[in-house]
């Protein structure tokens, strides 16, 4: 039952926040942090103790299917085959535990910044935590697929009520957009279900059941197209990526954090788990165009980061640019590349979340975000300065740092496939210097020309960012615990795009 715990304790601390927000907001933060904190005491348990549980693990019948540590199915619906099927393993524990860090710190940078229906935020806020949980845990589509609808339930409502001027419009341009690749991933869904089922006689969701269904190449190809181009949008990839920098821009603080740091890997998740092990012949033969999608995203998102005036938008559209680094390494394929892709997935999480709460804490001081009007604020805010400069750096890839274990990695594991593809990804390391920088420059350097006169980082402030600075330090200097933790979830990957490759010029009969 602990995989049930770990998506209704949020949810239950939500909603004991929306009751008591009624008479009191301190209680109603109270009960939503003692919730998350729960849920991370939960994650950071199974993550202790996860080599016993992974040394005697459930391996399902089929061998692509990762090894799992913990299993939770009953039926649900089995008139059409649906099973409330549950499980955990190295690769979807360590996006748990990334959940469960950001979920904290979510509860936290909104202590101060929301004050109206503090109850309401607060449910809306620990119901996409629950979502975004489900979706991690579920080995059952038609589950995954709910799951994955409900996120954008909260999201709407926490954009949409507590975000900024533009606040409506990027709501909904955010929901158009997911929900047309919801809608494809669902037929992709829905076409698998009912292929195995003309194959087999057994209709079912179940996603070990459904691993090497067999069908005609032109059908595994419209089917995989579904899954990917679903899944893609909420990476997002290049050309889908229009809805993020507008989310960004207008969600406020914990939002920005969760859109950022846990629903963009949702996505990058999805890839992993179904779209390549359910389809690896025709995953194997878009790996190159997914390949040049990613290289497009990393200089694309980078080149475009550069001349945003706003600080919020300019770190949105490096998320673009680092989505690219991992959508290269999904479809390299390699050992190192997947490696490298799993971290850059936590790096981000962690580091481009911190930029987004010093974008909140600066906007909560100098109420503007315009990069113009924010020099100098190093000389009077030295702390919140200093805290700029690193998570810039992190961005950046400096060695030592996260970011720069995922990236390169990513682009050492995808040269032996495409060099000239981890060639070009390659200037993404240029060019993140260029717009790290130039953040770092106009908002915290230079003439202090607005007077500012304002507070440094409070001891919240500093133990959110301190926690976040040391995470990132940790998986920079020893990530082996994490490939370590991951390594027989990725195989299944690494191993379903090198079987599809030897078997190119045959057909999925």
């Amino acid at each position: 039952m602990i995989l049930i715990w770990m998506i209704i304790t949020p949810a239950i601390g939500g909603i004991a926040a929306w009751i008591i927000g009624h008479r009191s907001t301190l209680g109603a933060r109270i009960a939503a942090l003692s919730a998350a904190f729960a849920y991370f005491a939960i994650a950071l348990y199974l993550w202790f103790i996860s080599p016993r549980l992974l040394s005697m693990g459930t391996r399902f019948h089929n061998h692509t299917v990762p090894s799992v540590f913990v299993d939770f199915n009953v039926p649900w619906i089995p008139q059409i085959g649906v099973s409330f099927h549950l499980a955990i393993d190295g690769l979807s524990l360590m996006l748990i535990l990334l959940t469960s860090i950001i979920g904290v710190i979510a509860v936290l940078c909104s202590w101060r910044e929301i004050t109206v229906r503090v109850g309401d935020f607060h449910l809306a806020l620990m119901i996409l935590l629950s979502a975004i949980i489900g979706a991690f845990l579920a080995f059952d589509l038609l589950l995954f697929y709910l799951f994955w609808e409900l996120m954008l339930v909260p999201l709407y409502f926490l954009i949409s009520i507590w975000g900024h001027e533009n606040r409506r419009y990027a709501a909904i341009k955010l929901m158009l957009f997911t929900l047309t690749g919801g809608f494809l991933l669902l037929l992709g869904i829905i076409g698998l279900y009912i292929i195995h089922g003309l194959n087999t006689g057994t209709y079912t969701f179940d996603y070990p059941a459904l691993l090497g269904t067999k069908m005609p190449l032109h059908t595994a190809w419209w089917l995989m197209l579904g899954f990917f181009v679903g899944l893609a949008v909420k990476l997002p990839i290049v050309p889908l990526h229009t809805w993020l920098p507008d989310a960004h821009t207008e969600a406020p603080t914990a939002g920005s954090l969760d859109l950022a740091g846990l629903l963009l890997k949702v996505g990058a998740y999805g890839l992993m788990r179904f779209s390549i092990p359910l389809f690896p012949l025709v995953s194997a033969r878009l790996s190159p165009i997914a390949m040049m999608l990613g290289v497009a995203g990393i200089v694309y998102g980078a080149m475009l980061a550069y001349p945003q005036r706003d600080f919020k938008r300019l770190v949105a559209y490096t998320s673009i640019s680092h989505m690219g680094f991992i959508l290269l390494g999904i479809y390299a394929g390699t050992q190192l590349a997947l490696q490298g892709a799993l971290i850059e997935i936590l790096a981000h999480g962690i580091s481009t979340g911190a930029l987004f709460l010093i974008a909140g804490m600066i906007q909560e001081r100098t109420y503007t975000r315009e990069l113009w009007r924010l020099g100098g604020l190093w000389s009077t805010t030295p702390k919140l300065g200093a805290f700029t400069l690193y998570f810039a750096l992190a961005a950046l890839g400096l060695p030592g740092l996260a970011n720069f274990v995922g990236e390169f990695l990513v682009l050492l594991g995808t040269f032996s496939v495409a060099p000239v593809l981890a060639s070009v990804g390659a200037i993404g390391f240029v060019l993140s210097v260029i717009y790290a920088l130039r953040l770092v420059q106009e908002s915290m350097h230079g003439p202090n020309t607005s007077e500012w006169r304002l507070p440094d980082l409070s001891v919240r402030e500093t133990a959110i960012l301190g926690s976040m600075a040391a995470i990132i330090l940790w998986l920079g200097l020893n990530p082996q615990p994490v490939f370590d933790t991951a390594s027989k979830a990725l195989a299944p990957i690494q191993h379903a795009l090198h079987r599809a490759e030897v078997k190119e010029g045959t057909e999925l009969r």
